[in-house]
């Protein structure tokens, strides 16, 4: 199974301890897939070091930094797109890097992003 990577969808609905977030993170943990959530994703969820669940899916993922290359790429990436959401720009240009499928909570601008990037990736929805 390829890596797969996460938006700010996922991670909020692991906080509310979503069962079916849960049941596919641990399944796709256990088929060998990385779950990776770029940083800045992480930085558009947490509110609060008591937010355990959060922190708790973390630990199963790679959280990936924002370099200065990768700044570059998101910002045209979004400028391309006519949006704004850094992280979900963050979350296109990571998939986009891995040939990785992206589980999200918000279909329509993920597919506009990846629209802009010329990649025909999966989106699995939350």
């Amino acid at each position: 199974m390829s890596d797969v990577v996460y938006d700010a969808g996922v991670l909020v609905a692991a906080e509310r301890n979503d069962r079916g977030v849960w049941l596919d993170h641990r399944a796709r943990l256990e088929l060998g897939s990385i779950a990776v959530a770029p940083a800045v994703v992480v930085a558009q969820v947490s509110r609060s070091p008591r937010q355990v669940q959060l922190r708790r899916l973390l630990q199963g993922c790679d959280v990936t930094h924002l370099t200065e290359d990768v700044a570059h790429r998101v910002g045209q990436l979004i400028g391309q797109a006519g949006t704004s959401d850094i992280a979900d720009g963050a979350v296109v240009a990571e998939a986009v890097s891995r040939s990785a499928p992206i589980v999200t909570g918000d279909r329509k601008h993920i597919a506009r992003l990846l629209e802009a990037a010329g990649a025909d990736l999966p989106i699995i929805d939350v």
